[in-house]
């Protein structure tokens, strides 16, 4: 703790412009990755979804499959029926029975038409239910080979930066630690308000870095004596003089090149 209270302000706007180039280069190496990690998810709800509907296909084709077998033997046993019937209107006693044995057999062979209606609807059903099939196939073909290439693209990204990444987060961590508090909330909560995530920059050109607002000389002379934290009245972000910026460039670079 007492280190901190010792430290000056260049030391501070040296961690502090420090601790910037660290988090940028870890926005860089994110920026790489872009969209890919979420494009790579997205195609995996979708083949995923994709995979749920044949699965749902194809249980529907062995349902439909189920009740034609169903119906034909429904057939089968309808004619099985009427044959019984023709059978048993040879012995009958009086026409009472033989007229109730005739609306038996109508009745068979209503039941057979009924049911043969039915295969022919479920066989519709069933080259319709084909076609879906062979379309979702198809597509989930498509989207698994996209989803393959994509991940290897991701991957192939993740082993050239993760391990950069990571060593980068660790020094990050480590550089905060080295500034109070108070500056390190400052920090981050400027960078969440700004578009690119540049919340110490140095004066280029006259003005801070990325704006075209021209810095007051007697503001710049006040920020190269590096007496005192100063932000710029636009943008709100730490302003350094460019000869620190351009020694800590350095020094980081330096340190990037190890990792």
């Amino acid at each position: 703790m007492a280190a901190k209270k010792e430290a000056t302000v260049e030391d501070k706007l040296r961690a502090l412009y420090d601790l910037q180039l660290i988090d940028s280069r870890v926005d860089e190496i994110r920026n790489v990755r872009g969209e890919l990690p979420l494009e790579v998810e997205d195609l995996e709800d979708e083949v995923l979804g994709l995979k749920t509907r044949m699965d749902k296909l194809k249980t529907d084709l062995e349902t439909i499959n189920y009740e034609i077998t169903a119906k034909k033997n429904l057939i089968d046993e309808a004619k099985a029926l009427i044959k019984k019937y023709a059978e048993q209107q040879k012995n009958v006693r009086n026409s009472r029975e033989f007229n109730s044995l005739a609306k038996e057999v109508e009745f068979q062979e209503l039941e057979i038409q009924l049911a043969e209606k039915n295969i022919k609807e479920f066989k519709v059903q069933i080259e319709q239910k084909k076609e879906v099939i062979s379309e979702t196939k198809e597509r989930l073909t498509e989207r698994e080979s996209h989803l393959k290439h994509k991940k290897s693209e991701l991957n192939a990204i993740l082993a050239e930066t993760e391990k950069e990444e990571k060593a980068l987060l660790q020094q990050s961590d480590i550089y905060e630690k080295q500034i109070e508090e108070r500056l390190v909330k400052a920090y981050k909560r400027i960078r969440t308000n700004v578009k690119n995530g540049l919340a110490v920059v140095a004066i280029e050109r006259g003005a801070s870095g990325g704006s075209f607002f021209t810095i007051p000389p007697q503001v710049q002379v006040e920020i190269a004596s590096r007496k005192k934290i100063i932000t710029d009245e636009h943008s709100g972000r730490i302003l350094v003089d460019p000869a620190l910026a351009e020694e800590e460039q350095q020094k980081m670079h330096k340190m990037f090149d190890k990792i």
